[in-house]
């Protein structure tokens, strides 16, 4: 083996918030994870959602769901800002996957603009 594997990062900008519902991103996993083939396990959320509104944060940089769908071979998380209209993307494996096929998918799912698109070779 060459590589451990590849981590792809994207970060996306003027997306739609209407996507970034707990519905919306486990569909996106879902729907991902088919199509570069990847085996989905556990998935773990972080939000407000349960949270009393008195003790919800505020601060646009926080405000937002991350989650971590992980996959056989490593992991998958995303942590998305509602105010600042921004997702962040990581998808980390051994498993040979196809990174244009991840940053086109995100793109239209999410359905913003590309503004950080890296592939980094993990050794």
């Amino acid at each position: 083996m060459d590589n451990y594997g590849k981590e792809v990062i994207l970060d996306i900008h003027n997306c739609d918030i209407e996507q970034f519902t707990r519905k919306s991103i486990r569909k996106y996993f879902i729907e991902l994870c088919d199509l570069i083939d990847m085996q989905r396990e556990k998935l773990v959320w972080w939000d407000d959602l349960h949270t009393p509104e008195n003790e919800k944060v505020t601060e646009p940089h926080l405000v937002g769901t991350s989650a971590i769908q992980f996959i056989t071979t490593s992991n998958i998380t995303i942590h998305t800002l509602d105010i600042l209209k921004k997702a962040y993307i990581n998808v980390f494996s051994c498993k040979e996957f196809d990174a244009n096929i991840v940053k086109d998918f995100s793109s239209k799912w999410f359905k913003g603009n590309i503004v950080n698109f890296k592939i980094v070779e993990r050794i």
